[in-house]
């Protein structure tokens, strides 16, 4: 007989079952083209990173997807991989760089990036190895990294394929910059947050004029490199200052009074300031009108010598207050509010962006391509058509509005960390773009040029390298047979925020290069928040670790082990301020499939997900009442029946040898019944992308339906049956939850793996010596012509009865140890047939069926008397008269006051006008229940005999 723990512990099942899984080569894809074929492409995280709660949340979402196609028989594979990370990775080397008192340009770029891979070695698998925790099903063959050698050769061979079509260019443009890496960064590098700032208001005088402008600005810096002021045209108050000339204060450059649209009439003065090198705003306001685009920073955001010679090499905030108090002297500066404003930072070093003009590789998102159409317009058609599509479909308007007005995307960086610009430049400004130095040796020798070659010193933004991965990934530009099978893939799972970044590229990219659109429907999942509903970040102390959560976590290094459970503190990760603000005393640890099974039933269609961790304490409990329920169900199946050997109809037909050997009750056709119908949500909840509805049905089925209804049932038809009864119970019993098991085994792979490989061996479902697992079996197809209406009546009647009984036993107030007769009359057939059901659920010591009325009225005389359809029952109890009378007379009179209170509260007329809607519909429904509460405590106390 299988022995299993007294509860479910599941570090030591985790633990187990990961490494035979992902050595067993389960997870890998078939390869057969017979198959149909199901793939996801993992959102490549970070090599720098650790996992957090988005990753747990997305990658439950993938794997349970993943887990449920491979189970139907589809040819499945769930690619993933880690991106290089350009610029957070190359900081963490960095600043261990500097701990050692060294510098990147100490190395030089070669020994720094032999660095950087040294430290990818030792410390870039932290990620996949918390994947492996979290149970993904990933085919481990086809990982990738983005700087792996085959993946950098697509990206190679892009970039000189996009340049050779004109695609791609270098320009100097307005990029926003990070003065500490001295690089541009994309917009998902950058978070804007609201801040303390002062609007000041300057006076620029009109040349040759006593009248002047009053600019308002947030960036007094900026002025130096200003080049116009700018009004609205039909601004009555400036419109004949336009084109006048003003004299710039501080430099005494004179720059032109022009007007635009763009200017709003109602902010501030009316007046703004046009620095076109340093502003997205007026640099399109400067492109419009041809103005000079003067850059009055360096790099790393001090004042040029563009500027006047004391403000030369100022850090920019120290050369605003000089501003600022210089416009005070002299009588510019007409006054200071106190203004609220987005401040862009960088999110990898918090320095404030600076939009500077530099010059950076762009692709040209709206210029035909070999096709004759442009990248942008491919990738449009592409969801237009439907070829692509989003879930929930409101996405797609998002996606629209960013395609529809697109810009050229930069993708240089100032890094020394990522995929150098496969460009090389001579002497004299020749440039010759090529896979290979050599190639590049021989684009020059056919121009005429035979001086040096310099390689640009720029690498690509991180994004290329990931726009390429659903087809850099399955081996383009070869022809595989993964392109073949997997091209596209099935789905991609993804947070919103990054549409455009990383969604939107793909889909322009992988159109482009193959033809084909990257994936058939991109899922748009929430972002987690915590309880409160607030984003997770470190300055909030709200992150949790998802593996904190999974393995528990003491905190207080005094705890008694063996009564917490918890690890010892040594081994215990690194504390965080979120677990240590909701756990004072430590995770008890949860398991990875509690958690995943939280997730899952909080992955809505919504835009958010706010994580409480309470309900992994309930999932937790779940898996303690399946391990618990399997337990009884092995105890009382396993080594009987023999193996639940299986007949043929013909052997089960009358007069054949198995005929009687089996009798399933109403119950058991009822509880086949409704497996049936979860079996049918649960696949309608995946194919929606529902996992939430995958959840709960599953959840609810097994919590009430199978442990809280069946089981018990179950229990009193194995003491009590016939042998035919008794053994049809015992395989209801073991096909269902082997059944379940397997419906469950996407959301929760550990512990279904665990009890399936004893209860699919008492279940016929496979041999005893058969190694096979749970990730392979067969899932579960609902067939809906099982459903039997006369057993689910039956149980609903059954439910009715139960519930009527222990409201009686509630309104006479017995104990759950009172054992007390149900006298009944009416519906004789459906109490003799569930008797000893009822007995057992509603606590009873017997069922009496009464002949006539005469004798009910005798057994019930004071008893309380429900009706449920054409029968009617009652508890018969010995009471004591007089305390039983005291009591529902104190309980009257507790009743008549609080709907004394209540009528009162909604007799005034001030409390009905201003309370909340909905605080008053509940004092009248109070008042409702109060009044059918003393209804039966009337009537009841009316059935005693008198005093």
């Amino acid at each position: 007989m299988t022995e299993l723990a007294k509860s479910f512990e599941p570090t030591a099942i985790e633990a187990r079952w990961a490494p035979l899984w992902e050595q067993s080569g389960v997870y890998e894809p078939s390869l057969d083209p017979a198959k149909p074929s199901f793939c996801i492409q993992l959102p490549p995280p970070n090599v720098t990173g650790t996992l957090h709660m988005g990753h747990a949340f997305n990658q439950t979402i993938m794997d349970s997807l993943t887990r449920v196609h491979r189970m139907r028989g589809f040819n499945t594979l769930w690619v993933p991989g880690t991106d290089h990370a350009g610029i957070a990775t190359q900081i963490v080397v960095e600043r261990q760089l500097q701990e050692q008192g060294a510098s990147r340009h100490d190395l030089g770029r070669k020994n720094f990036v032999a660095k950087v891979w040294e430290w990818k070695e030792k410390s870039g698998s932290t990620i996949t190895n918390q994947m492996r925790r979290m149970g993904d099903s990933v085919s481990w063959q086809h990982e990738y990294f983005t700087m792996d050698d085959k993946l950098s050769r697509v990206v190679t061979d892009t970039f000189v394929k996009l340049h050779e079509e004109g695609l791609i260019y270098r320009g100097k443009r307005l990029v926003s910059w990070d003065p500490i890496l001295k690089s541009a960064v994309s917009d998902l590098e950058v978070e804007s947050e609201e801040e303390d700032g002062s609007l000041w208001h300057i006076r620029y005088p009109i040349e040759g004029s006593d009248e002047s402008l009053v600019v308002a600005t947030t960036r007094p810096e900026t002025m130096l490199g200003d080049t116009a002021v700018m009004v609205h045209p039909e601004d009555e108050r400036y419109t004949h200052l336009i084109g006048k000339q003003v004299r710039l204060p501080i430099t005494g450059r004179l720059v032109p009074v022009i007007a635009d649209d763009y200017v709003d009439k109602a902010f501030g003065t009316g007046v703004v300031k046009v620095t076109p090198a340093h502003d997205q705003n007026d640099y399109q306001v400067g492109l419009r009108h041809n103005l000079p685009m003067l850059t009055i920073f360096t790099l790393d955001a001090k004042v040029n010598d563009e500027a006047p010679e004391d403000y030369r090499g100022l850090d920019r905030f120290v050369a605003r207050k000089k501003i600022v108090a210089q416009l005070e002297a002299e009588g510019l500066l007409v006054e200071v509010k106190k203004h609220k404003l987005m401040v862009p930072r960088c999110a990898r070093t918090g320095a404030v962006i600076e939009p500077m003009l530099t010059d950076q590789w762009f692709i040209a998102m709206s210029k035909a391509g070999h096709n004759g159409k442009s990248i942008a317009d491919e990738a449009i058609e592409a969801v237009e058509s439907g070829d692509v599509k989003f879930v929930p479909e409101n996405w797609v308007n998002t996606y629209n509005q960013w395609m529809k007005n697109i810009q050229d995307w930069c993708i240089s960086r100032q890094l020394w960390w990522g995929h150098q610009i496969p460009a090389w430049y001579g002497d004299t400004g020749e440039l010759f773009v090529a896979r290979s130095e050599e190639d590049a040796r021989a684009k020059a020798t056919a121009a005429g040029y035979t001086g040096p070659l310099r390689r640009d010193e720029d690498v690509l933004d991180t994004w290329y390298s990931s726009a390429m991965v659903p087809f850099s990934t399955l081996g383009w530009p070869e022809q595989t047979i993964e392109q073949d099978l997997f091209l596209p893939s099935s789905v991609l799972v993804t947070g919103y925020d990054i549409i455009f970044f990383w969604v939107a590229r793909m889909i322009m990219m992988t159109k482009h290069f193959t033809g084909k659109v990257p994936f058939r429907h991109v899922y748009i999942h929430g972002l987690v928040l915590d309880a409160q509903g607030k984003k997770m970040s470190k300055s909030e102390g709200n992150v949790l670790d998802p593996v904190d959560l999974i393995d528990g976590i003491e905190l207080a290094p005094l705890l008694d082990k063996r009564t917490t459970g918890l690890r010892k503190p040594e081994t215990a990760p690194k504390v965080r301020k979120a677990t240590e603000k909701e756990f004072p005393e430590g995770i008890p640890g949860y398991g990875a499939d509690a958690l995943r099974f939280t997730f899952a039933a909080m992955a809505t269609l919504g835009r958010s997900v706010n994580f409480d961790s309470k309900r992994c304490e309930g999932y937790r409990n779940f898996c303690n009442k399946l391990w618990n329920a399997t337990k009884f169900v092995l105890m009382n199946c396993e080594g009987q029946d023999n193996g639940l050997k299986e007949h043929t109809k013909a052997e089960c037909a009358p007069g054949g040898p198995a005929h009687g050997y089996l009798a399933f009750s109403q119950a058991d056709r009822w509880i086949t019944s409704e497996l049936q119908r979860v079996e049918a949500a649960v696949a309608q909840g995946f194919d929606e992308y529902r996992l939430d509805n995958v959840a709960n049905a599953i959840y609810q089925f097994v919590w009430d339906s199978y442990c809280d209804w069946y089981l018990e049932i179950a229990k009193v038809q194995i003491q009590t049956g016939s042998e035919a009864q008794q053994r049809a119970t015992r395989r209801t019993l073991v096909r269902v939850l082997e059944t379940v098991l397997r419906l469950l085994h996407p959301v929760t792979p550990f512990i279904t793996a665990e009890l399936w490989d004893t209860v699919a061996v008492v279940a016929g479902r496979k041999a005893a010596d058969d190694g096979r697992s749970i990730v392979t079996a067969p899932y579960p197809v609902a067939q809906l012509e099982r459903i039997d209406p006369a057993a689910d009546a039956w149980v609903v009647k059954l439910k009715e009865f139960v519930s009527a009984c222990r409201t009686l036993r509630s309104e006479m107030n017995l104990s759950p140890s009172d054992r007390v007769p149900l006298v009944t009359i009416g519906d004789d057939a459906f109490i003799a047939e569930a008797a000893q059901v009822l007995k057992a659920l509603a606590k009873l010591s017997e069922v009496q069926v009464m002949a006539d009325e005469a004798a009910f009225a005798a057994a019930t005389e004071m008893a309380p008397v429900l009706v449920l359809g054409a029968a009617r029952l009652a508890l018969k109890v010995e009471i004591d008269v007089a305390a039983e009378r005291e009591r529902l007379s104190k309980e009257i009179k507790r009743i008549e006051g609080e709907v004394e209170k209540a009528e009162i509260k909604l007799g005034n007329e001030s409390f009905v006008s201003r309370a909340p809607e909905a605080v008053v519909a509940q004092m009248r429904e109070r008042l409702e229940g109060f009044g059918r509460s003393l209804d039966s405590l009337r009537g009841q106390l009316g059935k005693l005999p008198p005093a």
